[in-house]
């Protein structure tokens, strides 16, 4: 059995349990890079989700377009995050979990709502009401659920 220690950031384990003369391992810091996509589309999200709000309360049509945005960046985004995480999933063992499964399927599901609100913004005008409003929503909702469980599997790994 290795002896572990908590060494500080300077030794390159940054606050990790590790074992002791051993460095963060690659995979969580794939874990990390994968969190910090998926975080970074949250905002996006949160966008989309605050200007489709406002044009259902001013019906000035720039707010659609500036949603259509937020949403091609979050799917950007979350796409990369899912893509990244299939590959982690897939490659190491130590992530084929219940949670890691649930976590995927979250984020496939955000994704794919996603894709489908960004598909409901391309209508035309108030015809994206209240579907666009709903599904806008729905995706951040999924998307924040998924970010809790992905930081949480990160915590696991490395406190």
């Amino acid at each position: 059995m290795h002896e572990r220690a908590r060494t500080p950031i300077g030794s390159g384990c940054g606050y990790v349990v590790c074992p002791i003369g051993e460095s963060i391992t690659a995979h969580t810091a794939s874990i990390a890079m994968h969190v910090i996509l998926l975080f970074s589309a949250v905002p996006l999200f949160v966008g989309a989700m605050l200007s489709d709000w406002a044009y259902a309360d001013s019906y000035q049509i720039q707010w659609v377009n500036f949603a259509s945005w937020f949403i091609v960046g979050g799917l950007v985004l979350a796409g990369l995050a899912l893509l990244w995480g299939l590959i982690d999933f897939f490659r190491h063992r130590a992530t084929r979990d219940r949670r890691a499964g649930l976590y995927l399927m979250l984020l496939l599901a955000g994704f794919g709502l996603g894709f489908i609100n960004a598909l409901t913004h391309a209508k035309d005008g108030w015809a994206v009401m209240p579907d666009a409003l709903w599904l806008s929503a729905l995706v951040l909702v999924l998307l924040l659920i998924a970010s809790g469980l992905a930081w949480s599997s990160l915590n696991r790994r490395i406190v």
